[in-house]
């Protein structure tokens, strides 16, 4: 399975009501990507690293789930500065780095980093469950709920299945190469993979209805309605609207 190494744990943000913590990341999330000020992205990206501090989640962790955005923001700092017009920054022969250029790319790189550390103080920290139970409180199809938690319980499994198809192949003397055959190869096992995914699927349906199973989300974890909840939501929410509203009178 997935690992939830962010689930375990005993901080604040733990405590909090899932639905709370889906509308929170959502708020916030949506507030930063709408931001076009650097100053004020920059006032977001404090508040994602004030969360991160208060679900007391260990920095070396975090950077590593960040490393694959890294790699991402590193393509937009190569080709956006030296592709976006305006007053040239820095010029070297026909090389002309723009001053937009570079202040786009550091409200991208900003708002990205920022809105990442917002789902993983807020929603990396809760369990897969626990996601699927705030998502059905807070009226999401419970199609999709299912969808979400049923991905997460067989993806491990599907990799699994490839693994031996590849494994299979290996043995018949398939060798991975950039030629025909090795395209052809993979597109069998991909297929087989398909085949493969569906017929389970079936089982595991057929299975579900011999158990009960009536198409509704039903779970043990109960989540009354307290103070810290709804104090740390219009929180969230005053402090994202309020900026919001900053952004407005600036421009």
């Amino acid at each position: 399975m997935i690992e939830e190494k962010f689930a375990a744990g005993r901080s604040f943000i733990h405590r909090l009501d899932p639905k709370i913590r889906i509308i929170a990341s959502i708020v916030l999330s949506v507030a930063t990507a709408l931001c076009d000020n650097l100053n004020l992205a920059m006032i977001y990206f404090g508040i994602s690293m004030i969360l991160i501090a208060m679900a007391r989640l260990n920095p070396v962790d975090v950077l590593k789930r960040l490393k694959p955005l890294f790699w991402f923001l590193l393509m937009i700092w190569i080709i956006l500065p030296l592709t976006f017009d305006g007053e040239p920054l820095y010029q070297y022969y026909g090389l002309k780095i723009t001053q937009p250029g570079v202040l786009l790319c550091c409200k991208i790189t900003i708002k990205s980093i920022t809105i990442l550390l917002f789902f993983t103080a807020l929603i990396a920290t809760m369990t897969i469950a626990s996601l699927g139970n705030g998502l059905h409180r807070i009226h999401v199809p419970d199609k999709m709920v299912f969808l979400i938690l049923m991905s997460y319980r067989y993806i491990s499994v599907i990799e699994a299945e490839y693994r031996r198809l590849l494994r299979a192949a290996k043995f018949r003397g398939f060798q991975p190469g950039t030629n025909l055959h090795s395209y052809k190869t993979f597109a069998y096992l991909a297929g087989m993979l398909f085949v493969r995914a569906s017929v389970r699927a079936q089982r595991v349906y057929q299975a579900m209805l011999c158990r009960g199973f009536n198409q509704k989300f039903h779970t043990l974890d109960v989540y009354p309605s307290n103070r810290l909840n709804s104090s740390f939501l219009i929180i969230v929410s005053a402090a994202s609207l309020s900026l919001v509203i900053i952004e407005i009178i600036w421009v």
